[in-house]
């Protein structure tokens, strides 16, 4: 599945300020449209498939497409609200990737790559390693399973620019031939490949991640990189630094439970009268901090019970939707991590457009040792997010709007 990290070296540091040259990449957002507008697509197809098995005389209990669509929903990208563009090969080709601190490989779609788009919707940008120089074969293969199945395709050597002046020599990347695993959501997607900003420990085949080699080239100057994600707007990312007037006060670091995902601890998630029990074993709930997930999730008697604290409704699709004239009515949604607490509030945490308002919040049961929750778009909106790398912290501090 999509999360992966490395064992890397470890210095203390935490950054109090940046005076090095840093390189920003803008990031582009998906409207909240085309996420409802995706919503009741599958919840068309949903409908579709339960009267087929009525028609066959299947039971209606089936479950099949409710546990793919959650899967699917997480893990195909189809939900990612936010891309920008890097570079690979000389002379540069041209690519939108979504920037993922839930996974650690880089790839984009090659040459007569199928499942790929079409020339009238959908159009893929593609990589064409005979018209580089700085091509370098490997051949290896490489395949990563998704929700809704495999992308496939073989490892690559070439130079990546991350904006106008970042340039990372022989990164190895995939070529992907057949990306049907991530569905028609790929297809008709605005991005061409996902660059992984995870850890080693879970990237393919112990490829080296891009953060790796820039480290190691000394192309930035901190081990670090920043997410600022636009409130209905743009956002940003900065690699070797961060930018202090995107944010107020100070940054609070908390440190890695593991350099795998961005994985941390949270001491509690409370909504109006809803408060998050500690688990059973004692352990510590456990989450992610992931720029690839669009939505907040968490066990689902969790989202469940949250749902039910702010007068959200389910649906067959497993998700929940709010009357959108109560959406300003809905308490806020606090997450203490380290002792301190961060809020989403109420009124941020919906998806709102085409008169249906989504919680976006959804409830998914990973499989130990799995996180227990995903903090995505809807809470990095709220937190400039300062990644790392190098001192496997995370840091939070209120985003300017």
């Amino acid at each position: 599945m999509k999360f992966t990290a490395a064992s890397i070296l470890v210095i203390s540091a935490t950054w109090t300020a940046v005076t090095a040259a840093v390189t920003k990449i803008p990031l582009h957002k998906r409207p909240d449209d085309e996420l409802i507008q995706a919503y009741h697509l599958r919840e068309q197809q949903y409908n579709y498939e339960t009267a087929q098995r009525q028609l066959r005389g299947s039971s209606n209990s089936d479950t099949s497409f409710l546990e793919r669509s959650e899967s699917e929903i997480i893990n195909d990208y189809a939900n990612a609200q936010y891309f920008g563009s890097i570079s690979i090969g000389t002379p540069p080709q041209s690519f939108k990737v979504i920037f993922d601190t839930g996974s650690s490989n880089l790839w984009v779609p090659k040459v007569g790559c199928t499942h790929c788009g079409n020339p009238f919707f959908g159009k893929k940008a593609k990589y064409n390693h005979d018209s580089s120089t700085t091509y370098e074969s490997d051949n290896a293969d490489f395949e990563i399973m998704y929700g809704s199945g495999s992308v496939s395709g073989f490892f690559s050597v070439d130079s990546v620019t991350l904006a106008d002046d970042l340039v990372i020599t022989e990164q190895r990347f995939a070529e992907i031939s057949d990306a049907g695993g991530l569905g028609l959501a790929f297809a008709l997607g605005k991005f061409d490949g996902i660059l992984g900003l995870g850890f080693r420990s879970i990237s393919v085949d112990d490829t080296p991640t891009v953060m790796d080699n820039a480290l190691k080239q000394n192309v930035i100057d901190q081990p670090i990189f920043s997410f600022y994600l636009g409130d209905n707007g743009p956002g940003e990312l900065t690699f070797g630094g961060y930018d202090s007037s995107k944010f107020t006060g100070d940054l609070q670091y908390v440190k890695l439970l593991s350099a795998t995902y961005w994985e941390i601890a949270l001491d509690s998630v409370s909504a109006g009268p809803y408060h998050s029990s500690e688990n059973a074993d004692q352990s510590p709930i456990t989450a992610i901090v992931d720029s690839g997930t669009s939505l907040i999730t968490g066990p689902k008697k969790d989202i469940a019970a949250i749902a039910q604290a702010i007068g959200a409704k389910p649906n067959v699709m497993g998700q929940y939707t709010i009357d959108c004239n109560t959406v300003d009515a809905i308490p806020d949604i606090v997450f203490t991590i380290d002792g301190r607490e961060y809020m989403v509030p109420g009124d941020k945490a919906v998806l709102q457009a085409q008169g249906t308002c989504l919680f976006a919040f959804m409830g998914v049961d990973f499989p130990k040792p799995g996180p227990q929750w995903i903090l995505g778009d809807v809470f990095m909106r709220q937190y400039y997010t300062v990644f790392n790398y190098l001192d496997e912290t995370v840091g939070f501090a209120p985003a300017v709007h």
